[in-house]
């Protein structure tokens, strides 16, 4: 089983006011910096952020650490900082707030901004390629044949966005890390905040019922397919919903094809038996048998819908 990492009750030094959870850093009893991120009640947030990590590990996808914690009576996962000494992360919002479009549409939620297109997306990350000596990858990342550029890396963020159904890609869960130690580079962030992954707020009830039902409507084949990524359409002024998770992969994998087929590939390569082995990691205290069995199908399932989109790019 993961272990629960302790966090003493008295240990917060600096509040976080970024985000919607309660969350405070502290420094370990080796100084250091770690975020402790607690988990709104009755939602599975904890468990998706750690299983979101281990299963983008097992891909070599750069991510932000997670464990999982308890401080006092309440649980959450801790996250050690990725931000360089002396350096800050720049988000989404941030590197597009010049735009016309963002500055237009942007006020009228500037938490999930419907001008976060992927049309803008897929451009700025061209440009992060045409303009590849200034704008590199995470800073640990080891390239492999066709992913090196920064949107070769982030084809495979989508990627793990639609097999784990993370539905939080908005404007301020990417960005892009300023260090002070390398002057005028860039590097894109590692993938973060996965917390809104795995139909995590499904009660044990509604997952026993998505895969026992004969309502294929309702059956859990159809609910994995439902997932929708905080990436919008070209024209955000046309439609109020956001692109679901493989709509957003497949449009990046179109441009970048070789780079898709390069992380299907490694997709590919972790069958059921991996996927089910880390699954039953998650401690018996955030997880009920059911909650496995659903994540398993869960994980399974879109991992045979996202290799069946192969032969389309």
């Amino acid at each position: 089983m993961l272990p629960i990492i302790e966090v003493p009750v008295d240990a917060a030094e600096l509040f976080e006011q970024l985000g919607t959870k309660e969350k405070f850093w502290y420094a370990d009893e080796q100084r250091r910096r770690w975020l402790f991120k607690r988990g709104r009640p009755g939602t599975g947030e904890n468990w998706a952020e750690k299983l979101a990590c281990e299963l983008a590990s097992a891909l070599g996808i750069p991510h932000a650490y997670y464990e999982l914690a308890r401080c006092g009576d309440d649980y959450g996962v801790v996250s050690p900082s990725f931000v360089p000494r002396g350096g800050r992360l720049v988000h989404g919002n941030e590197i597009f707030s010049k735009t016309r479009l963002y500055q237009e549409m942007a006020h009228a939620n500037p938490y999930r901004s419907r001008a976060h297109t992927i049309r803008l997306f897929a451009a700025f990350l061209k440009l992060c390629s045409e303009e590849s000596k200034d704008f590199l990858p995470p800073s640990d990342f080891v390239s492999f044949e066709h992913v090196a550029s920064i949107a070769d890396v982030m084809v495979g963020y989508l990627m793990l966005d639609a097999w784990i159904g993370n539905q939080d890609r908005h404007d301020q869960n990417w960005g892009l890390l300023i260090d002070p130690a390398v002057a005028e580079k860039l590097f894109l962030a590692p993938s973060f905040d996965h917390g809104s992954s795995f139909g995590r707020n499904l009660t044990d009830e509604v997952c026993g019922e998505l895969l026992t039902t004969r309502d294929m409507q309702r059956h859990i084949s159809a609910f994995v397919a439902k997932a929708r990524s905080g990436l919008y359409p070209g024209d955000a002024t046309l439609r109020s919903k956001s692109l679901l998770t493989t709509e957003a992969f497949v449009y990046l994998a179109k441009m970048w094809p070789d780079a898709a087929r390069a992380w299907l590939d490694r997709l590919r390569a972790i069958g059921t038996r991996q996927i089910a082995s880390t699954v039953s990691l998650l401690p018996d205290e955030f997880v009920t048998a059911v909650r496995r069995d659903f994540l398993v199908t869960f994980l399974t399932l879109n991992r045979q819908r996202l290799l069946a989109l192969e032969s389309g790019l």
